[in-house]
């Protein structure tokens, strides 16, 4: 195949420059004005959008796009904070559940402006509004392909 056209290039570096700054932009937001990790907050918002605030550790992993000993360390962590619980599974013992405690649910409700105040300042405020639709429909289909492996 041959090499990236100009305007390939220069769209792969830009995606590539906000792929290395934006996480840590978005996290050190978060813990200035939460005290939690971007990592923290969205397994907090991953479980407050589950049913019953409950998912399975291996389902919670896929949902935040971590390890499963990632998840595992950070629901630990949110555990001793008391934001978080974690049971076992009802039918598999050999699975494990985390569950939003209501101070969890808390947390995620108060976190979710400053999130979005970080989002608009870091992302939405440098593209127009028009440009949205068609640049959310190229994320999503990276994602999904990504996804699919």
């Amino acid at each position: 195949m041959d090499r990236l056209t100009d305007e390939e290039d220069a769209l792969w570096r830009a995606l590539a420059h906000v792929v290395h700054l934006l996480p840590p932009a978005l996290d050190d937001d978060m813990t200035r004005t939460e005290g939690l990790s971007m990592t923290e907050f969205a397994i907090l918002h991953s479980l407050a959008e589950a049913p019953d605030r409950s998912l399975r550790m291996v389902d919670l992993a896929a949902a935040v796009a971590l390890s499963p000993s990632r998840v595992t360390r950070v629901v630990g962590d949110l555990t001793r904070f008391g934001l978080v619980r974690r049971s076992r599974h009802a039918t598999d013992a050999r699975g494990s559940v985390a569950v939003l405690t209501e101070a969890g649910v808390k947390k995620a409700e108060s976190a979710d402006p400053s999130h979005a105040d970080s989002a608009r300042r870091h992302v939405f405020a440098h593209i127009d509004p028009a440009d949205q639709p068609a640049v959310r429909r190229a994320l999503r289909q990276i994602a999904d392909a990504l996804s699919r492996g």
